[in-house]
């Protein structure tokens, strides 16, 4: 079941699926209407699942989940696993490579592998001070206060 992303309690479990680009609008709007479709029907054990999701900064689609009627199962992540597989061949993107680190650079959201991450901290063309986007938060409470820290507050610390 389809919930506003804003009404979740703070206590919902969260999944952050961050892209390698940013979707144009069109892109944005397309996702976002599968995006309800799915939510709609996504289901556990034959019970509805109570979850929104909303997508910042053009790239990163965050998921959550009211757990407090029925959490997810191991076939209900499989379904939502395979539909953001489909995304990712859709779009040609990259939504689940964990081994990829989104970061500030101004305005701009700069995205490397993790080998480059830690090459620039080591060459200090990013510091303690860098915004990054700590996408292991599990609840939306951690979302809110701890998605989009400084590196020294977030597993990023070190490497700067």
């Amino acid at each position: 079941m389809l919930a506003d992303f804003n009404s979740l309690p703070d206590t919902s479990r969260i999944w952050i699926y961050q892209s390698n680009r940013s979707f144009t609008d069109e892109e944005l709007q397309k996702i976002e209407a599968g995006l309800s479709t799915f939510l709609q029907q996504w289901t556990v054990h034959g019970s509805d699942l109570l979850a929104g999701f909303e997508i910042k900064y053009k790239r990163f689609i965050i998921i959550g989940l009211d757990q407090s009627n029925a959490s997810a199962s191991g076939c209900s992540i499989d379904a939502s696993v395979h539909f953001i597989q489909t995304l990712e061949q859709k779009y040609d993107v990259i939504l689940l490579d964990r081994m990829n680190v989104s970061f500030k650079q101004g305005d701009y959201i700069a995205y490397k592998p993790l080998k480059d991450f830690k090459k620039m901290a080591k060459e200090k063309a990013i510091s303690k001070n860098t915004v990054v986007f700590n996408n292991l938060v599990a609840s939306k409470l951690e979302y809110l206060e701890n998605w989009e820290v400084p590196a020294s507050e977030s597993w990023h610390a070190r490497f700067v």
